[in-house]
């Protein structure tokens, strides 16, 4: 997926935000300009091609004070919005640089 199609919707106010997003970023203490910051300067760190209505992937950045995000978007390239799905403070015990999860 490209990154730039989701940070293009951002810049551009075309974001839904899932209610389950919504939930996990208050859970979290996350504000949505951070989220949107985290992806602007962010990378796709996973793909999930198989995701339905559309392919998704996983956005690994990190916040105005560098704490790292990782979020979950979506792209509708029919109306060119992107659909936050999750997002969360990732934990340090499942990822290695925030990047790879750790194998079990």
């Amino acid at each position: 997926m490209d990154i730039e199609n989701i940070i293009n919707a951002i810049r551009q106010g075309r974001v839904r935000i899932t209610d389950h997003a919504d939930e996990e970023a208050f859970d979290d203490s996350l504000t949505y300009d951070e989220i949107y910051y985290s992806v602007i300067q962010g990378e796709v760190i996973e793909n999930y091609s198989n995701d339905k209505p559309y392919p998704s992937c996983l956005i690994m950045g990190k916040n105005f004070s560098g704490e790292p995000i990782h979020s979950v978007w979506a792209y509708n390239p029919a109306n060119l919005w992107a659909v936050l799905i999750t997002v969360y403070r990732p934990d340090p015990e499942r990822w290695v640089d925030w990047k790879k999860r750790v194998k079990k």
